[in-house]
């Protein structure tokens, strides 16, 4: 079964008409997206957009052969023109299979923000599903749920969406998911390709015509991630992005409640604030048994004050403890976390600040402090297949 992506933007397209900002002043040649349409086998239209013809012509394909037009999404602006010799196209009502005369079936699914999603299965059996924008399937329950080999939904915009197929098994590892529906929230180019690979997605140039089914430039997630930055750059903001597509993740706090301190609350609530539903919380230090452990994606932030704790336990701010002991008690802690990082089978993203690059502290207990920090964060970066220092918000990879 082959997919033509006739469009892959946002319904408004991209870059959106009179708008100065960034993403759309940069958003250009192969970055340019109409509104999002897929042309299927050249017998199925789902969504028809202005110059859908023009986009099929452009990409080798001609719409006189298709049987089926199916609307996902009520359109706004002016009635989009109907080529000559199109059915008429609509929306299928929630939970009915259309068997067209091409062999393919056509299912419509529910979506929790009103529009609906479409399951297209080809004569060979290949499976594809499509979901409208801003939407994620609603009612999707835990079971013997058939993967699709192919996904095609709003990545950025949705990204529970990817989650919750995940949850029930509808994605796996080798199903290809493309993003669609791509507006301006994320800069197009070198910053797109980066979130949507950290999530096991990737986007294509509209025009572009995909095999469903074939396993080829799939991305594969890191297995193990380090994300590095200042204080308020945007370190835990980018941890949480790159794993809010994968259901029953663990968030794994380090640095306990502090009761009576009003403004740590304040950003422990904030923290919450942004994590989805679905994620669990425990609030620890032991991450070794966490590592060694199979299970859901762990998020850590942080390792900084993971290492508050692990020199509080040695009596590391003690020039006499620590000479007499508690330096090499330390190193024994680090090493036993990195060999557990090293040893996971579990999907870990880990947060830790950059403190290296600031002015020296003025007391020996804060320089061993930032020193021991910059050698865990060395060994622990080591182990990991991906490292990012986030400044002002970007993230720039350092490996991976």
């Amino acid at each position: 079964m082959e997919l033509t992506l006739l469009g892959t933007g946002a319904p408004a397209g991209l870059p959106r008409p009179d708008c100065p900002c960034a993403a759309c002043a940069t958003a250009l040649g192969e970055d340019a997206r109409a509104a999002t349409a897929l042309l299927v086998d050249g017998a199925v239209l789902i969504d028809l957009t202005p110059g859908a013809a023009f986009a099929a012509a452009r990409a080798g394909r001609s719409l006189g052969g298709v049987r089926q037009v199916l609307l996902s999404h009520p359109h706004e602006g002016p009635a989009v023109e109907v080529p000559a010799g199109l059915p008429t196209p609509g929306r299928v009502p929630d939970g009915r299979e259309l068997a067209l005369l091409t062999g393919h079936r056509v299912r419509a699914l529910a979506m929790d923000a009103g529009g609906t999603g479409y399951a297209v299965t080809g004569p060979g059996g290949q499976r594809l599903l499509y979901l409208p924008p801003g939407s994620a399937p609603a009612g999707l329950e835990n079971g013997d749920v058939e993967a699709y080999d192919m996904v095609v939904v709003d990545v950025v915009g949705r990204p529970d969406a990817l989650a919750r197929l995940r949850a029930v098994g509808a994605v796996r590892p080798t199903t290809d998911v493309i993003a669609v529906h791509l507006d301006h929230d994320v800069p197009p180019g070198g910053e797109l390709r980066r979130r949507l690979a950290s999530v096991g997605a990737r986007a294509v140039p509209d025009g572009t015509t995909v095999v469903v089914g074939a396993y080829e430039e799939v991305p594969d997630v890191p297995r193990r991630t380090l994300v590095l930055g200042g204080a308020r750059s945007g370190k835990s903001v980018e941890a949480e992005r790159r794993l809010e597509a994968f259901p029953d993740v663990l968030y794994v706090a380090t640095g306990g409640v502090r009761g009576g301190d009003g403004e740590w609350a304040a950003r422990v609530a904030l923290h919450r604030e942004r994590r989805p539903g679905s994620w669990r919380t425990a609030e620890t230090c032991d991450l070794v048994p966490l590592l060694a452990e199979d299970g859901a994606p762990l998020l850590i932030d942080c390792l900084s004050l993971w290492l508050t704790d692990a020199m509080d336990s040695v009596g590391a701010w003690d020039d006499a403890v620590w000479a007499d002991g508690g330096e090499r008690a330390l190193r024994a802690r680090v090493r036993e976390l990195t060999g557990a990082v090293r040893a996971t089978r579990r999907t870990v993203v880990a947060v830790s600040n950059e403190v290296g690059s600031g002015i020296v502290p003025a007391t020996a207990s804060g320089r061993r402090y930032r020193d021991e920090l910059g050698r865990l964060n060395a060994a622990f970066a080591a182990e990991c297949e991906q490292v990012l220092l986030v400044v002002a918000g970007q993230a720039v990879p350092l490996r991976g």
